[in-house]
């Protein structure tokens, strides 16, 4: 049996799951679908259904989308899992990363099997620009993206220097 240190990364990704299906159930219950809430000067709450992938790519193909990026979403989190699995058990930074990663798309998936869409609602913009609106999953995936990126710069550094 694996170190118990290794469960907590797996507890990790669950962790995400379960705050972003808590997040996206309030957002069906307390928002009106692409009404705006103002929350800051910057940041609305606005209920919105996505489709497709990241930033709605592909959105409108016709409803094929759906089982694709089910799938995609499906073998990502298979390879996510075994990937935290076979990690040195004293790593720290590349776990995490891809724990908030699997995750955020095991959250998304659930979405996209259950309903046929993602449920995003947090909208950012300044002034008259808005970035696409996203979820508490995709700030997940994005966060362990950027930590995957370090850790790879760090490391090519290290390497370069050593």
């Amino acid at each position: 049996m694996r170190d118990i240190r290794l469960w907590r990364w797996y507890g990790l990704a669950i962790l995400v799951f379960v705050a972003d299906w808590l997040t996206k159930q309030w957002a069906l219950s307390a928002l009106v679908y692409a009404v705006p809430v103002k929350i800051l000067p910057v940041l609305d709450f606005t209920l919105v259904y996505n489709r497709g992938a990241a930033f709605s790519f592909l959105s409108e193909a016709g409803g094929w989308q759906r089982w694709f990026f089910a799938l995609v979403a499906t073998l990502a989190s298979v390879i996510l899992a075994g990937w935290i699995w076979k990690l040195p058990r004293n790593a720290i930074a590349m776990p995490l990363a891809l724990a908030l990663i699997l995750g955020g798309a095991v959250g998304n998936l659930y979405d996209r099997i259950l309903l046929g869409y993602v449920v995003d609602f947090i909208s950012a913009h300044w002034g008259p620009h808005y970035w696409p609106a996203f979820n508490i999953a995709d700030s997940a995936i994005s966060v362990g993206a950027a930590i995957v990126l370090l850790q790879a710069f760090f490391e090519k550094k290290e390497e370069t220097t050593a």
